[in-house]
């Protein structure tokens, strides 16, 4: 396979993975670069901080689909507020929360006995009695556990 082959495909391969087209995958990568640090790095980070995956990340979907689908349908409230965008971006300190009336449903019951032997990354806290997480902080590039090279993509972009 081609040096361009294989750029190409670890970047499908993350646009895959977090569940992003092509456009706000291009965007992302615009930002990490105006951002400070290793370009690579920040894009990773940035994907991270995604809504959708951070309720992912803290057991309150299967997939990262699921949980997609999670804030789609208003279940999630950040810091008190309901947000309906899989694509918003936490911050450190945010707190993540199944709504109230959703809590007591068995959807809730059953994906936390298949997710709750999941690891949590440090960078989250997460109440699991509650359904209630906080971000601790940002994410660095050695917490996130997707086999993704990221320097593939940055080489890929700047051509």
């Amino acid at each position: 396979m081609s040096e361009y082959g294989l750029q190409l495909k670890e970047k499908q391969k993350a646009k895959f993975i977090y569940g992003v087209l092509e456009r706000p995958f291009r965007n992302y990568y615009a930002k990490a670069e105006k951002m400070e640090g290793m370009v690579g790095q920040n894009l990773m980070i940035l994907l991270e901080r995604r809504l959708d995956n951070v309720v992912f990340r803290l057991g309150f979907g299967r997939t990262r689909r699921e949980a997609r689908q999670i804030v789609d349908h208003k279940q999630i409230l950040v810091n008190g507020k309901c947000v309906n965008i899989p694509s918003y971006l936490v911050k450190a300190g945010d707190v993540i929360e199944i709504r109230e009336k959703c809590k007591s449903s068995q959807r809730y019951k059953d994906v936390l006995e298949v997710t709750g032997a999941r690891m949590v990354p440090a960078w989250l806290e997460v109440d699991q009695e509650n359904l209630r997480g906080t971000v601790k902080e940002m994410p660095t590039r050695e917490e996130i556990d997707v086999p993704v090279n990221e320097m593939l993509i940055v080489e890929l972009y700047s051509k």
